[in-house]
């Protein structure tokens, strides 16, 4: 990593030094100008994030979805120029010396409405998924790790490596919430994920941010912690005032019975990060589930019924 990167947290004249500048002026694009682009070097770690021209990746053949919403794309295009791309696609190398996306098609259709001539894509030996596993895991021990690319390390893990939740703690030797937690980071705004990549939000603010459901006020409360430079408890007053109960501060050590975290497992499996499970130390709580259309609910009957 770059020895000028911003340094993560937010430092507390932050707000003073911004004053009434535009937020947008500090905001800049998320590279991956550190990673070697593939073609200069025989052999690239599959674990890293490497840049490859954009002509050279190709749609997968078998991609089951033809269509793509014109409008979304126009908006993730625009997304994308002003933050960057903050996940990268996944793609295979092909014998004809090409990159065929496995995941992110739609991420790279952008990419290339917005001028985008160098793609920042993940490659997936499919031929040696152990391999693929220890390096992503020897990745994730990394110190200059930021949030974000802890979080799609652990998602990169679930999804590729076939891990749960758990497996993939004792992987990392992390605890089982704290892999949870990086995971929820994925289902914040692309604006606020990027804010707290480089450093702008801590994963405390970014903790109480995700205790609000609305992605518009979630973006808001992000602007407001870094011109005002709020501390988290500033932040969980702000969140408290809108109605809304803040996360607690330190989930990530909060250890739960293991019946819940298998309870998490089953329902993660069809709702994916759109689930949390919050308990207090009598034992009192509540489960939220987050879905995104009939079918998930459908299929959500379907198994109940099958019990």
């Amino acid at each position: 990593m770059s020895a000028n990167k911003t340094p993560r947290g937010l430092g507390k004249g932050l707000g003073a030094l911004l004053g009434d500048a535009d937020i947008e002026s500090i905001r800049k694009p998320v590279g991956y100008v550190n990673k070697e682009i593939v073609g200069t070097k025989p052999r690239q770690d599959t674990a890293d994030i490497l840049r490859i021209p954009a002509e050279l990746i190709v749609p997968n053949p078998f991609q089951p979805r033809s269509s793509f919403d014109e409008e979304s794309l126009a908006e993730l295009a625009e997304s994308i120029k002003t933050l960057g791309l903050i996940q990268p696609v996944t793609v295979r190398k092909s014998a004809d010396g090409m990159y065929q996306i496995i995941s992110g098609e739609r991420r790279f259709r952008a990419c290339r409405l917005a001028g985008m001539e160098m793609i920042p894509a993940y490659i997936r030996d499919t031929d040696d998924q152990g391999m693929l596993e220890m390096a992503i895991v020897e990745n994730v021990q990394r110190e200059d790790l930021d949030p974000i690319e802890i979080a799609l390390s652990y998602q990169r893990l679930i999804e590729e490596c076939h891990l749960t939740q758990e497996q993939l703690a004792g992987r990392v030797g992390k605890k089982r919430s704290s892999v949870t937690n990086y995971l929820r980071l994925l289902g914040l705004p692309a604006r606020v994920q990027h804010d707290v990549k480089v450093g702008l939000l801590s994963v405390g603010h970014a903790k109480v941010i995700l205790g609000v459901d609305d992605p518009k006020i979630q973006e808001d409360l992000s602007d407001q912690v870094i011109r005002g430079g709020l501390s988290v408890r500033q932040l969980e007053e702000r969140v408290r005032a809108l109605g809304r109960a803040p996360q607690a501060r330190e989930t990530e050590e909060q250890d739960l019975p293991e019946n819940y975290y298998r309870i998490l497992e089953h329902m993660g499996r069809i709702f994916g990060d759109n689930i949390s499970l919050k308990r207090s130390p009598s034992g009192k709580g509540s489960i939220t589930l987050r879905f995104n259309s009939d079918a998930e609910m459908e299929e959500l009957l379907r198994i109940l019924e099958r019990q």
